[in-house]
């Protein structure tokens, strides 16, 4: 059997605030670099999930949000790819829709 694995390798200051956050693959050894991590682990025995979410100090507001916005949209998409269920994607989808409009407006200032 195959097997990969995602490694994050997360630089923090004095206070152990993220200031930089690296991230490899097995597949792809190349370290890309990024500001902002959310990862979400469905515990099975729970029932409930476990979350990291982590983020440099250099990652701007607006593309904080914008991020958010993306993930809840991927959200829709796996929701739908691993349900069919479309009346679920399609509520989240209005909702990002809802947040892109509201995020763009804030950006021009109105």
């Amino acid at each position: 059997m195959k097997t990969s694995a995602i490694n994050f390798t997360i630089e923090l200051d004095h206070k152990k605030i993220p200031e930089k956050i690296h991230w490899n693959t097995s597949d792809k050894k190349d370290t890309e670099t990024t500001n902002a991590i959310a990862i979400s682990i469905w515990d099975h025995l729970k029932k409930n999930t476990m979350r990291i979410d982590l983020w440099t100090k250099e990652m701007p507001i607006d593309e904080m949000k914008r991020f958010h916005i993306d993930c809840i949209g991927g959200l829709a998409q796996t929701l739908l790819n691993a349900t069919g269920d479309t009346y679920m994607s399609d509520e989240i989808n209005k909702l990002c829709e809802k947040l892109v409009k509201h995020l763009k407006k804030e950006l021009s200032g109105n």
